[in-house]
């Protein structure tokens, strides 16, 4: 009885810390379309087909990393990427190309766009500010 109470705090006392830790970074703008989930990696070449975003507050604080939700869509993917970032409140998306869908669905929700290849750290450093 005694270990799943002690089991029970340890895992409210490791949410209460993630939690603190995304609301240090402040809210997401900036996400990034990366080949894995760390900062370390390299910039995804297609924006709708990457495999992660990482999303970065304006200081270029990693918020979270998230799989890409889209990724196995047939068609169409670039338009649903835009409204899953936008519902994020992303403004801004890096990647190494963008398709003219989503393109077209980023003018439509204000987000901007831009070109990057290397690593999303680098990328973030120079967009965010760092």
């Amino acid at each position: 009885m005694i270990k799943k109470h002690l089991l029970a705090l340890l895992l409210f006392s490791a949410l209460l810390v993630s939690a603190a830790t995304a609301m240090a970074a402040g809210p997401a703008s900036i996400a990034v379309a990366a080949e894995n989930s760390t900062p370390a990696a390299m910039i995804s070449a297609v924006a709708a087909r990457s495999p992660y975003f990482l999303f970065f507050d304006e200081k270029g604080d990693l918020v979270e990393a998230v799989a890409n939700p889209h990724l196995q869509v047939p068609g169409g993917a670039g338009p649903q990427v835009v409204e899953f970032l936008a519902a994020k409140g992303i403004k801004t998306i890096i990647a190494g190309e963008f398709g003219a869908k989503m393109v077209g669905a980023m003018r439509t929700k204000g987000i901007a766009s831009r070109i990057a290849s290397g690593k999303v750290a680098d990328a973030v450093r120079t967009d965010g500010g760092k």
